[in-house]
């Protein structure tokens, strides 16, 4: 009899103590999907905040504003790499916030005309500039969706910092070496807080944007030698979500 009991004792010690893991599980595994479902609603395309990369190419368009400053188009243009941060108010409404690395070129033409930056004609030429700039942006989002970028319009004002300028140009010498290539830094004559507006138009990963640029290219001491450039670029960003 007393065996007896001591089984019982021992299969009943068993079962609970059995009882008191799976208790134990079931509690670690609730709190984990607690922070899972907290998670994936406060990130994602379509969730509180979203941010991503994504690369843009816009070519320049228009003319300058006078004769000597004649550009090459589809060498001038827009390259940048940015970060975008959107943060969601509601369905249609967004709001967010671009840091982005952008490199402006404007390919010269030469001609027997040009002024810009000096009159001497080259075999080519260009002045560039290295720019950092913040972007601030509300979203109109189209059409209702999942957690997807889906279609939206946005429109933007932005300002930046030119962080390095250059001027390029390179010769080819009847006599003496085939090629003759000179850079100049620091170009007194390129104004160094550029500002201007946008729109986009995106679906998804794509994007076709247009950016106005409403600050001059020139510094007040050269702006009556030097035409103004076009303020214009136009051209596509493609993300990385």
């Amino acid at each position: 009899m007393k065996l007896v009991q001591k089984h019982k004792v021992v299969l009943l010690l068993g079962v609970l103590m059995l009882a008191s893991k799976s208790v134990l599980a079931q509690r670690v595994l609730l709190r984990a999907e607690v922070a899972e479902d907290t998670l994936y609603t406060s990130f994602g395309p379509n969730r509180g905040f979203y941010s991503h990369l994504y690369i843009g190419y816009l070519p320049v368009v228009g003319r300058a504003a006078g004769s000597g400053a004649e550009l090459r188009y589809g060498n001038s243009a827009e390259v940048m790499l940015g970060v975008r941060n959107k943060f969601r108010l509601s369905e249609p409404l967004s709001v967010g916030l671009d840091l982005r690395f952008v490199r402006l070129t404007y390919a010269l033409q030469q001609t027997s005309s040009k002024v810009l930056p000096t009159a001497t004609v080259h075999h080519k030429e260009s002045i560039a500039m290295s720019e950092l700039q913040l972007e601030g942006f509300v979203r109109f989002n189209m059409v209702a969706r999942g957690n997807v970028i889906g279609r939206y319009l946005d429109l933007t004002g932005w300002g930046g910092w030119v962080m390095s300028t250059a001027n390029r140009y390179e010769d080819r010498p009847a006599t003496g070496p085939r090629r003759v290539q000179t850079t100049e830094h620091g170009l007194p004559y390129l104004h160094r807080w550029p500002v201007g507006v946008g729109a986009r138009l995106g679906s998804g990963r794509y994007a076709a944007v247009a950016r106005y640029r409403l600050s001059d290219t020139f510094t007040p001491a050269y702006r009556v030698r030097y035409p103004e450039l076009p303020r214009w670029t136009v051209g596509v960003e493609l993300g990385w979500l």
